[in-house]
């Protein structure tokens, strides 16, 4: 076991920062103070992170660090740390490591025990799921799918009876393919196309992926994809079970309310319970 107290270790820390997914604004008050405090940031692209330091005024020596580079670059970051130096490891936008470079440096860091910390900050998948409107309790972060399509059409068919709300990445090259695939693979589920997030021509497109599908041609930008989760006709329903949950529970106690619901849906109360409990 590897045990990390990140605020009590004084060895020197590889921190992951998220960076602005597009307004600028949006670079935390801490990962600020990171990027000021460490000696060399470990770039995806060292042009696009040195445009985002130089708007913040902070001035450092930059490492490329990307998916190309990585048995030249995890050498470099290592010997780095061991000479003392702290390091912040950024991506494009959004967090490391999150379709994007960086799982392979952080499983040798921890491997040799050199401290890891996160910073909070901007997520695209995040964003666009909690203001789609559709179930946000249970998801599954997938990113992007295979840019092939049989190799995407077989990724759909191990996804399709998934009953949890979907995130995916993808580019406006492939939108229109992409959702050509769900539509067939899927069928017409609602879902939520989310675009440019964060910037000046940020979109949300909700409805079927019918609907989607016939405006898609002509969208720019970065997107997320949140997809609903299959639904059986006439199948059990968690939300609304629990939804009836929390309207009982106005006018009694919430195990009776569980209980109750439980005997007209044949749900479990407590799983019910449970479930209530995260919207009190």
């Amino acid at each position: 076991m590897i045990r990390q107290k990140s605020f009590v270790s004084q060895r020197p820390t590889v921190y992951l920062v998220p960076t602005p997914i597009g307004n600028l604004t949006e670079l935390t008050p801490r990962a600020l103070d990171i990027l000021n405090q460490v000696d060399l940031v470990a770039a995806e692209d060292t042009r696009n992170t040195r445009k985002l330091l130089t708007h913040y005024g902070i001035h450092k020596s930059l490492l490329a660090c990307h998916e190309h580079n990585q048995k030249v670059a995890i050498p470099q970051v290592l010997e780095a740390i061991e000479s003392g130096k702290s390091i912040a490891v950024v991506s494009d936008a959004g967090y490391p490591l999150v379709s994007d470079p960086g799982q392979h440096l952080v499983e040798k860091l921890i491997q040799k025990e050199i401290p890891v910390v996160s910073i909070s900050g901007p997520n695209a998948a995040l964003d666009a799921l909690v203001a789609s409107g559709l179930p946000c309790y249970h998801y599954m972060f997938y990113g992007f799918l295979d840019n092939k399509h049989n190799k995407r059409v077989q990724e759909l068919e191990t996804l399709k009876a998934f009953p949890y709300t979907i995130l995916f990445y993808e580019a406006p090259h492939r939108i229109q393919t992409t959702l050509t695939d769900m539509l067939t693979v899927l069928g017409d589920r609602k879902m939520v196309l989310a675009r440019e997030l964060t910037k000046v021509h940020e979109e949300y497109l909700r409805g079927t992926i019918s609907e989607i599908l016939d405006v898609c041609e002509e969208l720019k930008g970065e997107m997320v994809i949140v997809m609903d989760g299959y639904q059986e006709e006439d199948s059990f329903d968690l939300d609304k079970a629990v939804d009836r949950v929390i309207d009982l529970s106005q006018t009694m106690k919430l195990k009776e309310a569980c209980k109750q619901v439980a005997k007209e849906t044949g749900a479990s109360k407590n799983v019910l319970y449970q479930e209530a409990l995260k919207r009190k």
